[in-house]
C-alpha cells in the first residue's frame, strides 16, 4: 500500500472502532494528502481507516497482513543536543525502547522529551513499523545492566582489538559527545559490559547509535 498515509493511534484500535482526531490529522489527510483513506497502526498491528465527512474522526476498517518490522533492541544512551537525529534514525531502525543514561559527561540536560516522543512517532510513521518505542524516565549510570550490556567503545579508534558485532544482544550502550569518563570505562569493564567497536574512527554520537544498532541486528 505505498503512498498511503499512515497515522499512529495510542489506543485499542479493532475494526469497526470510530478515533477521534484533532484537526492537524484532518488537513494533514484532506488538504496535504488529498485524500480520505489511510492506514492507522498502534501496537504491533495495522488497519485500513477512513476519514469521516465531518474530519473528526476514522472509521477503523479491516485489519492489513502488513506485519510489525520493529526490532527488539533496547537503546541506553547519552542525552546529546542532536538527540531529535539520533531518535530519528534508531526509531528507522526498529528500536523498541529508549532509555536516557545520566552520564558524567552529559551535556544536554534540559530536552523537551515531549517532542522527543513526536519524532519518533513521525519516525515510525515514516518508516512503516506498527508500533512506537517506549522513551522512558532517565537512569543514572550506575543503574545499568551492565551484565546484559553491549557498549559503543571508543577506544578501538585507538587500537584496542574488540568485536565489532553480536548475536542475540538486545541492549546498547552509547555515550555523550565527550565521551565515557575513565570512571565510567572502568565500571563498564569490571561489571560484565562488552565493548563493541564501530571502527577505527571517532563517529558523532548521533551517528554512533545507528550503527551500533546495525551492529547488533545484521
Amino acid at each position: 500500500m505505498k503512498n498511503i498515509p499512515r497515522i499512529f493511534i495510542n489506543g485499542n484500535l479493532k475494526t469497526g472502532n470510530i478515533i477521534p482526531v484533532d484537526k492537524s490529522v484532518a488537513h494533514y489527510l484532506s488538504h496535504v494528502m488529498r485524500r480520505n483513506d489511510c492506514l492507522v497502526f498502534g501496537d504491533g498491528n495495522e488497519y485500513n481507516a477512513e476519514l469521516s465527512g465531518d474530519g473528526k474522526s476514522l472509521l477503523v476498517g479491516e485489519k492489513t497482513n502488513h506485519p510489525d518490522p520493529s526490532g527488539d533492541i533496547t537503546l541506553y544512551f547519552a542525552p546529546i543536543k542532536r538527540l531529535d537525529d539520533m531518535l530519528n534514525m534508531a526509531t528507522q531502525m526498529g528500536v523498541k525502547k529508549f532509555v536516557p543514561v545520566i552520564t558524567e559527561r552529559v551535556q544536554s540536560n534540559h530536552i523537551n522529551w515531549e517532542r522527543m516522543k513526536k519524532i519518533v512517532i513521525e519516525a515510525a510513521e515514516q518508516s512503516n513499523r506498527n508500533s512506537v518505542p517506549e522513551i522512558t524516565s532517565p537512569i543514572k549510570f550506575m543503574d545499568l545492566p551492565f551484565n546484559d550490556l553491549v557498549f559503543a567503545d571508543e577506544r578501538a579508534a585507538y587500537g584496542a582489538n574488540m568485536p565489532n558485532k553480536y548475536k542475540s544482544v538486545k541492549c546498547v550502550l552509547v555515550g555523550p559527545e565527550g565521551g565515557f569518563s575513565n570512571t565510567e570505562f572502568e565500571i563498564l569493564d569490571k561489571n560484565g559490559a562488552r565493548p563493541l567497536s564501530l571502527g577505527k574512527t571517532i563517529l558523532r554520537a548521533e551517528l554512533a547509535a545507528p550503527i551500533a544498532i546495525a551492529r547488533l541486528t545484521e
